[in-house]
């Protein structure tokens, strides 16, 4: 079987880290089109070298004449800027793995989708925040999404061949995060570094404190409910603090399918990279008797409101999931940057989300609008929070 061609999105960030180690470890499998990261030039210019890209785009368009400079008398085309993230996403990639964290990456996933392709979505906002938006230029293009998040790739894995409305409940798995066990005055708090210390993935700052408040799992629902169209009243989580089912899906026969696996996100790349097949990686198999129990819990909306703010945008729906996802990212930097206590995310959620919201957005460019709305009047209550 021939090479295919391969773009990556967001090259230098985890999701593309695991996605060239899968690559390097099947180097005659695939050809790499283009590589993108936000304004690491250094890594970019050696992974582009390392791979024989074709393309590499920076983000931060002050960055591109230190990356031409890396890339000189490479052969390798070097390009900075939105525009240039667009191009890179439409060339026509047999794959393209869109995992550009925030809405910087909605131009170029819609890019990706706009050409027909297959794309491998790590990037939340594109359904948390332009759901609608995405599935509808899905259908128009003809294009296949392959979820990357595990939860998600679990669920794909698990509905393969079978019939939605043969379906009773979609369980989405979550691990809790490192706050799971504290009682409320300590949640309150809790510090930022704290909040990141995942005890089961490794990941980035912003999703690692998502995690803690359990937004991530109701960013997720949002997500599941457009990739999977059972019924947003059939999309539920239950707290796995093992991390070891990544989620399941029940039958109404009674029948449960369950995908299991180690903590590693090269298990669901590995999954769209081969997909329709299955691909060999180095990664250990489980080892049930180590693991030995697992466990299940209902979820906390008391101590961890996000889930519930969450389920209400979804139902709302219009804009309030673009408004939660951009309130929700002000908050977490805000968190982050110690502006504001662990348990005044939610709260600043809540405030955001709270009074008239924008009219549903029709195209991409009036999600983005919403987000900036959304981002503004987040940033006036942080005064009063």
């Amino acid at each position: 079987m021939s090479a295919r061609s391969i773009s990556i999105l967001g090259a230098t960030g985890s999701v593309g880290a695991s996605t060239l180690d899968l690559v390097r470890s099947n180097p005659d499998e695939w050809r790499v089109e283009a590589l993108t990261a936000n304004s690491n030039v250094a890594e970019l210019a050696q992974l582009a070298q390392e791979f024989g890209a074709k393309l590499a785009v920076v983000a931060d368009e002050r960055c591109l004449p230190d990356l031409r400079d890396a890339l000189a008398r490479s052969g390798i085309e070097a390009a900075g800027g939105s525009a240039a993230l667009c191009e890179a996403a439409s060339r026509g990639a047999d794959l393209t793995v869109a995992a550009i964290v925030g809405c910087a990456g909605l131009g170029p996933t819609m890019a990706a989708i706009e050409q027909g392709g297959v794309v491998a979505l790590a990037n939340k906002e594109a359904l948390v925040s332009a759901g609608e938006v995405m599935t509808a230029a899905v259908a128009k293009h003809g294009a296949t999404l392959l979820p990357v998040d595990s939860e998600h790739n679990a669920i794909f894995q698990c509905l393969h061949g079978e019939d939605p409305s043969d379906v009773r409940w979609i369980t989405l798995t979550a691990s809790g995060g490192p706050l799971r066990t504290w009682a409320a005055e300590q949640i309150a708090l809790a510090t930022p570094a704290q909040a990141v210390a995942h005890p089961n993935w490794n990941m980035g700052a912003k999703i690692s404190v998502d995690s803690a408040t359990m937004m991530n799992k109701g960013l997720e629902v949002i997500e599941a409910h457009h990739l999977f169209p059972v019924g947003l009243d059939k999309i539920r989580i239950v707290v796995h603090p093992q991390s070891v089912i990544h989620s399941l899906v029940e039958y109404r026969d009674g029948s449960t399918l369950a995908q299991l696996g180690p903590s590693d996100m090269r298990v669901p790349i590995a999954s769209c990279l081969a997909w329709p097949r299955r691909m060999k990686t180095a990664l250990q198999p489980l080892d049930l008797p180590a693991i030995g129990t697992l466990s299940f819990f209902a979820p906390d909306e008391e101590r961890f409101p996000a889930t519930r703010l969450a389920r209400e945008a979804a139902q709302a729906g219009g804009a309030a999931p673009a408004v939660l996802n951009a309130a929700n990212e002000v908050a977490v930097a805000a968190f982050l940057a110690g502006q504001i206590a662990f348990t005044d995310i939610c709260a600043l959620v809540a405030q955001t989300l709270s009074g008239t919201l924008p009219s549903a957005p029709g195209t991409l460019d009036e999600v983005l609008a919403v987000d900036r709305e959304a981002r503004a009047k987040a940033a006036e209550a942080l005064e009063t929070v």
